[in-house]
């Protein structure tokens, strides 16, 4: 395994505790008869640029990750060796779905996140039995859930897909900078910071730029 699994040998018990906590709401589904149960969080739903990557990760009941969090609370350094750790555990399982711009102008981002997440669940090998989505209620045909709201701070599969979610999400935002240098997507991800606006300002769009959302307002 990767280096990356000697945090499990630097865990406390104040540590040990919180990742009890996070394993509540699995712990309540598998107590209700459920047996693989999934977290899913998207990343990318507010940029002017880029697409929304949703993701979806069942991890084994007796598994504990430490420092594991929502992503947005973790410095890039922690992410990147956390998405290591869980796309690499031999007992995860975990599927990802992106709906670029283009398709979000079509159908707007709410329905896009959702498409993503179903699209995410779709390249799991094996179907999970229920879901704890973070933020929203999916409409998934025959798998049955739970809206969470901050479920990425309450739930360790759904941490784990925020994080999958946003390192995939980070690291095609570096590739779109090898193409478009100019508007520094490396730096803000396709969100509409001032140096962004300013670049937008410059040289117009480029072909991830999301046309239905207000860019020079936003």
């Amino acid at each position: 395994m990767s280096k990356n699994f000697d945090l499990f040998n630097s865990i406390d018990l104040k540590e040990f505790a919180r990742l009890q906590l996070l394993m509540a709401y699995e712990r309540k589904a598998l107590h209700n008869g459920f047996k693989l149960i999934a977290g899913l969080d998207e990343a990318g739903r507010g940029p002017l640029a880029g697409p929304v990557v949703a993701a979806v990760c069942i991890l084994p009941s007796n598994l504990f990750i430490p420092k594991i969090n929502d992503s947005k609370k973790l410095n890039a350094s922690t992410r990147v060796q956390l998405f290591d750790i869980i796309i690499n555990h031999p007992e995860v399982q975990y599927g990802i779905g992106i709906v670029d711009a283009m398709e979000i102008d079509r159908i707007n981002i709410f329905q896009a996140t959702i498409q993503a997440m179903l699209n995410a669940i779709e390249q799991l090998k094996v179907p999970p039995d229920y879901l704890l989505v973070d933020g929203l209620k999916l409409p998934h045909q025959t798998i049955p859930g739970e809206k969470i709201i901050k479920g990425d701070q309450l739930s360790q599969s759904i941490a784990a897909a925020s994080i999958i979610a946003k390192e995939t999400r980070d690291r095609l935002m570096m590739q779109y900078h090898e193409q478009w240098p100019h508007y520094h997507f490396d730096r803000h991800k396709g969100y509409g910071t001032q140096l962004h606006r300013e670049a937008l300002e410059k040289h117009g769009l480029c072909p991830i730029h999301r046309r239905s959302f207000k860019l020079k307002e936003a």
